[in-house]
């Protein structure tokens, strides 16, 4: 006997996953629910959550989302979008929301129901962004105009709610500069190069052409040409020989019409010279219309948002207390220090060992030149005609590193978590000074709790939807990298002070400390993060998705990992970390962790990558 489900959603979403797939035109796509972000990947396709409740909203979102995924999966090549993708980030963002309105509206032409449910989608995503608010062109964005005027354009229906009013803002501007390019839209929808074309052609008209890139299309015929005239006949001469004719031919050619050849030719000539590295100025009528966009707040997610950086502060450990409570609170920090001095005298013993093992020189035997091997003298008198055995002297390869040590000074870390976090990060950067290894030591926490003053100026302007990241950030350098540890010895009692730990936002202070070791001349570097659990401001996530600062944390890992400029591991202190770090070990007892981070750096220096898996005990994220 089959048993049927308790919850009463899962009939509609079973529903929606089936006509999704036909959608979509993949019987094998994979369809889930999930709290976090929609997406879709290569089998698989994220939609959102439906509760029991099954709210009317939640439908209309479930199925807007839907429809518009299937629809990009059905009518949407990736091999021609990356052809065409320019490779600017704004012109790439107004490519991207074209070809989205362009696989909706293509959708619409043979299944129109799909264009109410999208609608929903739209008009919700909308108002949570607050874009019906936005009173001015320059506060809203241009990308996401241009994609709803495409769409209206494409299906003749009004934008819903703030959609429609975003893209009013924008629709004077837009037209006026591409709206002869626009009249065509109608004609290549259904072909995605064609509209590639097109949308490229917008773009440039809309004075984004210098982050189009190369045009994918001339370098084709570039590159047809070189394959038909690989066998051709040099006919250069006779070309000459023509011009000459030709020249030979006009001998009534006015003096003006020289003048004027001749300076086309030195125009000619100076644009080629500007092509060749020389960047000239545009003239004014040339000149974009619209301001680039400003840089994104996350190399990670250009989709991560801050609601404003006025407040945020980079500030050096000793800017934040006079040099007499410095002191001060470094004799604190040494008394916590007196118990445990045996075993980190130990501790810090045994790396300086293995690093100093690393840098030994070696030798390299059975050469024919060098200095006389003693050892295989025997065999030679055993054996005369045995021929003598020299050895040469070798240096280990041992490259020039920067460990980075990022400290989470959180409230969650006060007391004796904090005490021997900043013990640990001593110990190191004296031990590493003595091997010639740069260390430097941050910290991250926020100004204040509750958001600071940029939710005092978020309340003050009306709450705007979705700001994003809402507190004043404070990154803390303790010691800089170039820094000897004598000057900035006192600078760890910092940690000791009162007031000093607040909130945690890791994803931006793991960019912030990955930046600066990118700028470091050495050749490894290696980023050591301290933390007690996932990232954590109130303030931030009473106003934006519960997983808002865990999902930008994951992303700015992912990009660390992936470019692999810097070596990142990390220790997790009463907390599991290995479900965000693929390196990573979780300390239980705070007694533990002068122990593991020190087995941890040392195992980075182990030749054998088996003995190094073996110590950190890598574990995969899940």
């Amino acid at each position: 006997m089959t048993r049927t489900s308790d919850n009463p959603a899962d009939p509609f979403k079973k529903a929606l996953a089936e006509a999704t797939k036909t959608l979509a035109d993949d019987p094998d796509l994979t369809v889930t629910y999930s709290v976090d972000p929609p997406g879709m990947t290569a089998d698989a396709m994220r939609l959102p959550q439906v509760s029991r409740r099954m709210t009317r909203e939640e439908v209309l979102i479930a199925r807007g989302t839907a429809d518009a995924l299937a629809l990009r999966r059905r009518h949407h090549d990736d091999a021609v979008a990356a052809k065409y993708s320019p490779t600017g980030q704004m012109a790439r963002d107004l490519y991207e929301a074209m070809e989205t309105a362009r696989c909706e509206a293509v959708g619409a032409r043979s299944m129109p129901g799909t264009l109410g449910n999208i609608d929903a989608k739209i008009a919700q995503e909308a108002e949570r962004k607050g874009y019906s608010q936005i009173r001015s062109a320059q506060e809203a964005p241009l990308a996401q105009a241009a994609g709803y005027l495409i769409r209206h354009l494409a299906t003749g229906r009004p934008m819903p709610g703030g959609a429609g009013n975003v893209m009013d803002l924008w629709r004077p501007f837009i037209e006026e500069q591409a709206g002869g390019t626009l009249e065509h839209v109608n004609e290549v929808l259904a072909d995605q190069a064609a509209f590639a074309r097109l949308t490229r052609q917008v773009i440039k008209d809309l004075g984004y052409g210098d982050q189009l890139g190369d045009d994918p299309d001339l370098e084709d015929e570039e590159e047809g040409e070189g394959e038909e005239t690989e066998d051709q006949p040099d006919t250069s001469e006779g070309q000459e020989e023509s011009e000459s004719e030709e020249a030979d031919a006009e001998p009534d050619q006015s003096q003006e019409d020289q003048q004027d050849s001749s300076q086309s030719k030195v125009m000619m000539d100076e644009a080629a010279e500007m092509e060749d590295g020389e960047e000239a100025e545009l003239p004014e009528s040339d000149a974009p219309l619209e301001p680039p966009p400003p840089a994104p707040h996350s190399d990670a997610d250009p989709n991560y948002s801050v609601y404003t950086t006025d407040f945020d502060e980079e500030i050096k450990a000793e800017d934040l207390a006079e040099p007499a409570e410095l002191e001060r609170l470094r004799a604190y920090l040494d008394q916590q220090l007196d118990p445990l001095k045996g075993a980190v005298s130990r501790l810090a013993n045994k790396l300086q060992r293995r690093l100093q093992a690393q840098q030994n020189r070696s030798w390299e035997f059975d050469r024919e030149e060098g200095i006389l091997d003693a050892g295989r003298l025997a065999r030679v008198v055993a054996n005369p005609t045995t021929p003598l055995s020299f050895k040469v002297e070798k240096d280990t390869e041992f490259r020039d590193t920067c460990v980075t040590l990022l400290l989470d000074n959180s409230g969650s870390m006060r007391g004796r978590p904090i005490s021997i976090a900043a013990i640990c990060a001593d110990v190191l950067a004296r031990t590493l000074e003595r091997c010639q290894v740069k260390v430097e030591i941050l910290g991250f926490t926020t100004r204040a709790w509750k958001g600071g003053q940029s939710r005092e100026r978020w309340l003050a302007q009306g709450r705007p939807q979705q700001p994003g990241r809402l507190n004043d950030l404070r990154h803390i350098i303790y010691k800089g990298a170039d820094a000897p540890w004598r000057r900035v010895r006192s600078n760890l009692g910092l940690m000791m002070k009162e007031g000093l730990l607040k909130e945690n936002i890791d994803g931006e202070a793991l960019e912030w400390a990955h930046r600066r070791m990118i700028g470091r001349p050495e050749q490894r570097k290696i980023l050591m993060v301290i933390s007690d659990g996932a990232p954590v401001d109130d303030s931030t996530l009473s106003v934006n998705a519960a997983n808002y600062l865990e999902k930008h944390l994951r992303d700015v890992i992912a990009m660390v990992e992936r470019k692999k400029a810097v070596e990142l591991i990390a220790i997790g202190i009463g907390h599991d970390v290995t479900r965000y770090y693929q390196r990573a070990v979780t300390i239980t007892d705070v007694e533990q962790l002068a122990g593991a981070m020190t087995e941890q750096l040392a195992s980075l220096f182990d030749s054998d990558p088996r003995a190094r898996a073996r110590v950190m005990g890598i574990r995969k994220a899940g």
